[in-house]
């Protein structure tokens, strides 16, 4: 029982971390990720922090959501732990996100958002804060899995909104690169979502969820492992956040275009393109995706200024190494991790 709060995030994360405490020794590994499933039947996992796109990715007209935002993946599928959704609703428009606009109705609570003169939400008022919010009943989406279960992921995403425009739109990980961005768990604090937060800079969080984790990281990247080979899950690396430079000199990659790499992994599409290597963090990347530009997928393409991207791009890997030095992983995970030196 939660008393004295005003912030529904404080209470479904305190319900969260006693979740991850008590569901592992249920053999039942629990998740920060939204879930979906499409007409064919299969499911799809989206592990991210706040702000990397994880409700907004999920809520997709073409597919059925499970649930926005925590998940246990048991021996026999997945199912949602919350029955609701959390989203956030800055510059929340019908047109790009249909099924959260719909879902605002009698029965949603809003938090941090402006009424205008006319008592009418006014997602583009960031004047109390970025961090606006609603609540409601999983139901009130379109097409939401009453009751939220699925089975086993055929995909697996990582969401990322990296700030540096390092990371590529999408890509393809192994077994041991998914561990090593599990563990990782990379983003960007972006503006709105934390107190104080001006501009974007680095977060790192085990598993996409450290501060709700009351066992070691490995424990539940060991569970994940399990899983992702049992079932032979493709695990994918997304990149919701800038492209062609940095914050401030690139662009933050439109909605549009993530949809259309993900459908495209989801579906199968991806499957039957050419893929590449890219130098700075060994990831493999398409070469092609219907309805994306070429010249965008592989980022160090993207930015006018090559070198720019090279000294950028070894920052960022500086700091994943340095961030990677706390856990316990094998050298096969380690030596997944990026290239540049």
């Amino acid at each position: 029982m939660i008393g004295g709060t005003k912030y529904a995030g404080e209470m479904k994360k305190s319900i969260f971390g006693a979740m991850n405490f008590i569901v592992p020794n249920r053999d039942v590994l629990p998740m920060h990720c939204s879930a979906n499933v499409g007409a064919d039947g299969v499911t799809a996992l989206f592990f991210g922090l706040s702000g990397t796109g994880k409700t907004t990715l999920s809520a997709d007209p073409a597919r059925r959501l499970i649930g926005d935002d925590e998940h246990g993946w048991s021996p026999t599928g997945i199912f949602n732990f919350e029955g609701g959704c959390y989203a956030k609703c800055v510059n929340l428009t019908e047109e790009f996100e249909p099924q959260i606009f719909r879902a605002i109705r009698f029965g949603s609570v809003l938090e941090n958002v402006i009424l205008n003169d006319e008592r009418e939400p006014d997602y583009f008022d960031i004047s109390l804060t970025e961090n606006t919010r609603a609540a409601y009943p999983v139901d009130f989406i379109d097409n939401a899995v009453i009751p939220g279960i699925g089975g086993h992921p055929k995909n697996v995403m990582f969401l990322a909104a990296d700030a540096f425009g390092v990371l590529p739109p999408i890509s393809r990980l192994t077994p041991e690169q998914a561990m090593y961005h599990f563990l990782s768990g990379y983003t960007a604090k972006l503006a709105g979502t934390e107190l104080g937060v001006k501009d974007p800079s680095p977060e790192f969080s085990a598993c996409f969820g450290a501060p709700f984790l009351p066992l070691a990281p490995r424990f539940y990247a060991e569970m994940l492992g399990k899983r992702l080979r049992q079932h032979q899950s493709a695990c994918w690396l997304v990149n919701t956040g800038w492209s062609g430079g940095k914050f401030g000199v690139g662009k933050r990659m439109s909605l549009k275009i993530t949809r259309a790499l993900v459908n495209a992994a989801l579906d199968g599409r991806l499957d039957k393109v050419e893929f590449a290597t890219e130098p700075a963090f060994g990831l493999s990347i398409p070469l092609s995706c219907p309805d994306v530009p070429a010249e965008i997928l592989n980022p160090r393409n993207a930015w006018a200024d090559k070198g720019a991207y090279d000294r950028t791009a070894a920052d960022l890997a500086a700091r994943f190494e340095a961030n990677f030095e706390k856990f316990d992983a094998s050298e096969a995970i380690r030596a997944a991790g990026p290239k540049v030196k």
